[in-house]
């Protein structure tokens, strides 16, 4: 059910204007923990998204909640990660949409055990100009903004801009020279802070629980199945994680990456 937030979220202050309206479904409880954002492009590297998943699942065990926009890439990656209810998506749409369809299954889980945040009404299709204040809200709820993986005329480029304007730290992945320009010229111009260490820099936020967050699809993938019986038992799991580079299909069998 969308609901209307009806508290001051301190956290909001930072951005430009307080929005006027915030929307919701799932438990606003995640909005008292700590937080951290993490944003990028929607078709990273491998090297992008694996540790965008290490950085995540490993936070969200330090008791931080994950915040991102929920798009392809990078931002589904993080909330699959953290676990649905342990991350906060912040919508570019009405909460009567589930955008993007790719994404309908993860945003579906987070509706029922995260929070799904949106400032726009239902039946608010998606429209270029909502997600400059996506962002600026995904920005807003993070103590640091961790950017995994950037052009540099990219959108996510849009997120630092607001970073830097709301005072806040700004963490990036060094990446090689011709990947993820728009981070390596923050890191250049000594506008970021480079994540040399996963555990170092998860540690800044909490301590690291010993247990790990498993998922059965992926823990199945590790018996190397075959193709058609994955899809037989986790259907749209499959197309899922291969989208987000966790699996690859070789001759008809699934592998973990």
């Amino acid at each position: 059910m969308i609901k209307s937030i009806d508290f001051d979220v301190v956290e909001l202050h930072d951005m430009k204007k307080y929005p006027k309206d915030l929307f919701f479904i799932g438990d606003t409880k995640l909005l008292a923990k700590r937080k951290v954002s993490i944003v990028g492009s929607r078709k990273p590297n491998q090297y992008a998204r694996q540790y965008t998943h290490e950085i995540a699942s490993k936070l969200a065990r330090s008791g931080v909640c994950v915040v991102s926009g929920g798009a392809m890439g990078v931002d589904a990656t993080a909330h699959k990660a953290a676990g649905a209810s342990n991350t906060i998506m912040v919508a570019g749409t009405g909460l009567d949409k589930r955008y993007p369809a790719i994404n309908k299954n993860i945003i579906a889980e987070i509706e029922k055990e995260g929070l799904v945040l949106s400032q726009f009404k239902e039946g608010t299709p998606s429209q270029r100009y909502n997600f400059p204040l996506r962002n600026e809200l995904v920005v807003a709820l993070g103590e640091v903004l961790v950017v995994m993986y950037a052009e540099s005329d990219s959108g996510t480029m849009r997120s630092v801009e607001y970073a830097q304007k709301m005072g806040k730290d700004i963490y990036v992945l060094p990446h090689r020279m011709g990947e993820s320009e728009g981070t390596n010229k923050l890191l250049q111009n000594n506008m970021a802070k480079a994540i040399y260490d996963v555990d170092l820099f998860v540690s800044l936020f909490g301590s690291i629980e010993n247990t790990t967050i498993k998922e059965p699809f992926l823990e199945y993938c590790k018996t190397a199945p075959s193709y058609d019986s994955a899809v037989e038992k986790f259907a749209s799991k499959v197309f899922e994680h291969e989208l987000l580079g966790d699996i690859e299909v070789k001759n008809g069998t699934i592998y973990l990456t």
